[in-house]
């Protein structure tokens, strides 16, 4: 077990020294994706040099093999079935003005195109604010974001999209998109508070180990999953409702779903995983 002093020891550590453990010369004030992610995977894979590329996309279940027999077993009669079922028939069900999502997305199968950066909103878009606001412009009413039947239609296109790869493009060339990681950015390596945690605090350094009994999870592959059905929630949520149990946990006010910090926070968190294949919706503890 490791105690809330030498968790916050080592992620001071880890925030003071990042450049030098893994070449992450690049996380400073000048901001450079490819940089960040070249050093931020580098950190992973030497760290967790067992564990295949692929298999980090598994999350805490590719560090312990017991855990990852149990989720196998989870698999077999996962709890997310009724979630994909209830969302395929959202998608085959017409709006009241005949339209239906298809005429927005294409096809169901689009996650890894998400987030994204939009130019002409000027800011990132998640999949479940492009579904939003497909519903609104068709003139339906746009459902609530931790749970409820976002999360279906979340779960539906989820399944659809696995085994593409995450591909989060941050141009360069783009202020809007560059400002927007950044802040996802600090969001990630920032304390927060009363217990004055930041993300990285569990899922950097003290990623593998056991915060009470509670496994820490690496950051690199935690986007892969979602929507995700959560033993302690008994129910499937999404990663927004995941952020917000965060903050709480850290005794901070959380932000909005779908508000611009957690959208930035996306756009970073899930850019940390490029090149990952999609897996969800998934089950986690």
């Amino acid at each position: 077990m490791i105690s809330r002093k030498v968790l916050a020891w080592s992620a001071s550590l880890l925030l003071a020294g990042l450049a030098a453990n893994a070449g992450a010369e690049s996380l400073d004030a000048d901001v450079s994706p490819k940089k960040d992610l070249e050093a931020i995977q580098k950190f992973f894979t030497e760290k967790f040099p067992e564990i295949a590329w692929e298999d980090f996309a598994n999350g805490t279940y590719a560090l312990n093999e017991a855990w990852y027999e149990n989720w196998l077993l989870i698999e077999e009669f996962p709890p997310y079935e009724i979630a994909i079922a209830n969302g395929e028939e959202m998608w085959n069900t017409p709006f009241a003005n005949g339209k239906s999502y298809a005429d927005c997305f294409g096809e169901p199968g689009v996650q890894h195109h998400y987030p994204r950066w939009d130019k002409e909103q000027g800011q990132v878009v998640t999949l479940a604010l492009a579904i939003n606001q497909c519903r609104e412009a068709n003139g339906e009413e746009p459902l609530k974001y931790k749970k409820g039947p976002i999360v279906d239609i979340l779960a539906y296109m989820a399944y659809e999209s696995r085994g593409q790869i995450i591909n989060v493009v941050v141009p360069e060339d783009e202020p809007g998109a560059l400002e927007a990681y950044k802040k996802g950015r600090e969001f990630y390596f920032t304390r927060r508070g009363q217990l004055n945690f930041a993300c990285a605090h569990c899922h950097f350094s003290m990623a593998g180990r056991t915060l009470r009994t509670e496994p820490l999870s690496p950051a690199l592959g935690q986007a892969t999953g979602w929507p995700v059905y959560r033993s302690k929630w008994g129910a499937i949520g999404t990663l927004h409702r995941r952020y917000t149990g965060c903050n709480k946990q850290v005794r901070a006010k959380p932000f909005e779903a779908q508000g611009e910090e957690y959208r930035n926070l996306e756009y970073f968190h899930t850019h940390m995983s490029n090149g990952l294949p999609l897996n969800g919706p998934a089950a986690r503890k």
